[in-house]
């Protein structure tokens, strides 16, 4: 395990001396003892210590932050791993993202934001992964699907040819193009539904996902924001509108969209 020692604590999360002491002396880290006793701190140290500094100068509480600090590291993995690691907030939830995993824990109001690897100077961010496009289950069920995705999408083909309006096909046929990576027809797919006037949450949150997983941020929040004009209380769209609102520097409706999302859970 590679530790690191106080100069590269200073270096890497710009932190003064001072400050490393104080957060060591409050409990938020016990780093190891090297050679001539002077300090070493693990991975896990710098990811503690530097969000117990954002923390305590947001002026949470020292109790509420030792409380989601203990929960926080004992998650954390011991090195960066490959895939990178992040750690936002939006509102009072702290989310932290491995790789395609993401987990949360208690926290407050802030935003961490480190770039490249540990060696390098800082540590790296990674993009959160979108939610997956949801299946309308009015189609029936998804057999033909995992049996032969080349025969699922002819028949998608055939119930839109019989009825335009067919929402359910549309949906689905875009949703399984876009798991099988082919990812401008499943844009077409949608996008024709739309121009041939059908209209529909899940279309446009299925949209959504998809302009996400493309990167294409402000397009992506238009069709969430679509989606949600037409079914306010779809909560899977106001949970990514609040990641996706983070990405693009806009806390407030980050929060606004969290706040809605959880109310929706929680009256659920």
């Amino acid at each position: 395990m590679h530790a690191y020692g106080v100069s590269d604590v200073e270096k890497l999360l710009r932190l003064p001396r001072s400050t490393i002491r104080a957060l060591i002396a409050a409990g938020f880290v016990a780093p190891a003892r090297g050679a001539r006793n002077a300090w070493q701190f693990s991975f896990q140290d710098l990811i503690v210590l530097r969000t117990a500094q954002a923390l305590a100068a947001a002026n949470i509480p020292q109790r509420r932050i030792v409380r989601a600090l203990k929960d926080l590291r004992s998650r954390l993995p011991e090195e960066m791993p490959l895939s990178g690691l992040s750690i936002g907030a939006i509102a009072d939830e702290v989310v932290v993202r491995e790789g395609g995993a993401r987990w949360a824990a208690e926290s407050g109001q802030y935003l961490l934001a480190f770039e490249s690897g540990p060696e390098e100077g800082s540590l790296r961010v990674i993009d959160p992964a979108p939610a997956r496009a949801a299946r309308d289950d009015s189609a029936g069920d998804d057999t033909l699907e995992r049996r032969d995705s080349a025969a699922a999408l002819a028949a998608y083909d055939a119930a839109i040819a019989a009825d335009p309006g067919r929402v359910d096909a549309r949906i689905n046929k875009g949703r399984l193009l876009h798991e099988l990576g082919r990812y401008e027809e499943a844009v077409r797919t949608y996008l024709d539904a739309l121009q041939s006037g059908v209209h529909d949450a899940l279309l446009h949150y299925n949209l959504g996902v998809l302009l996400d997983d493309l990167d294409r941020k402000p397009q992506a929040r238009k069709a969430y924001e679509a989606a949600l004009a037409l079914d306010p209380g779809m909560a899977d769209a106001h949970y990514n509108l609040a990641l996706l609102c983070e990405e693009l520097d806009q806390p407030r409706e980050a929060i606004r969209h969290m706040a809605q999302y959880r109310r929706l859970l929680a009256g659920g």
